[in-house]
């Protein structure tokens, strides 16, 4: 099944994000496989800033990407105001599968 993690930075929190991105990046590459898309969302404006992240991914149940969301450097380091997981149904994209 597959999933969206969108994680909320608290504000002001440029720092923190930058501090644990190398460790966050490492994280993400074990889960490489099952990730289908991530990376941060920004900010409005001429010079967007990190702001959040979201991540697809495909996992057998909430409770394992709750986990996997938990452990992650940038929230063990307290990165997040929130986080949201929701169930996501891929139906366009390169690497979604044709239904015939």
């Amino acid at each position: 099944m597959l999933f969206t993690i969108i994680a909320h930075d608290k504000p002001d929190s440029l720092e923190v994000r930058m501090n644990n991105r190398p460790a966050h990046l490492e994280y993400l590459k074990g889960a490489a496989g099952r990730i289908k898309v991530a990376g941060p969302i920004l900010s409005a404006g001429d010079e967007p800033k990190p702001v959040g992240s979201m991540i697809v991914i495909d996992a057998a149940s909430e409770g394992a990407v709750r986990l996997f969301a938990d452990n992650d450097p940038y929230a063990t380091a307290g990165l997040f105001e929130r986080v949201e997981i929701r169930h996501w149904k891929a139906v366009l994209g390169d690497w979604v599968p044709k239904e015939g």
